[in-house]
């Protein structure tokens, strides 16, 4: 099966920013979770956010990695800059408080710019998605079983 290059390096960008994220985000998890009680809409469960926020982007990064399980991690991946997506313009149109709950640099992105940042990732990781749901299913045969 032929290789598509682009298919590949917007799935390991896709998965290097879910492990820089969530790896970033555990660092400086005390700063993460007040940043959270700030939120008013993480407000209600911070602590809870707090861990299962980073987990789920390092596990996103972990599926992506694995080929069997690339297409639930892309999925998720698309899905998660989807809702990462309405939250940031959310605040941005209707929080005058903003306290930025991101990991790394991604932190000094004004929040017009990570907006357009993850329409970037949006557009990647929609791409992937289509790519992959056009590849054929590897048959189960004995092999398998």
């Amino acid at each position: 099966m032929k290789k598509d290059l682009f298919f590949e390096i917007a799935s390991y960008l896709i998965m290097f920013l879910f492990l820089y994220t969530g790896i970033s985000k555990l660092v400086t998890f005390s700063t993460f979770q007040f940043d959270m009680t700030r939120s008013p809409i993480l407000r209600y469960f911070p602590t809870l956010s707090a861990i299962l926020l980073p987990v789920a982007e390092i596990l996103i990064s972990v599926l992506i990695f694995l080929p069997n399980y690339r297409k639930i991690g892309l999925y998720s991946s698309l899905f998660l800059m989807i809702i990462f997506t309405i939250y940031i313009t959310y605040m941005l149109l209707f929080t005058p408080d903003r306290p930025c709950t991101c990991g790394g640099v991604i932190r000094q992105m004004s929040w017009t710019q990570h907006v357009f940042f993850n329409l970037v990732f949006i557009g990647l990781s929609l791409y992937a998605v289509i790519k992959i749901s056009k590849r054929p299913e590897p048959e189960l045969t004995s092999q398998y079983i």
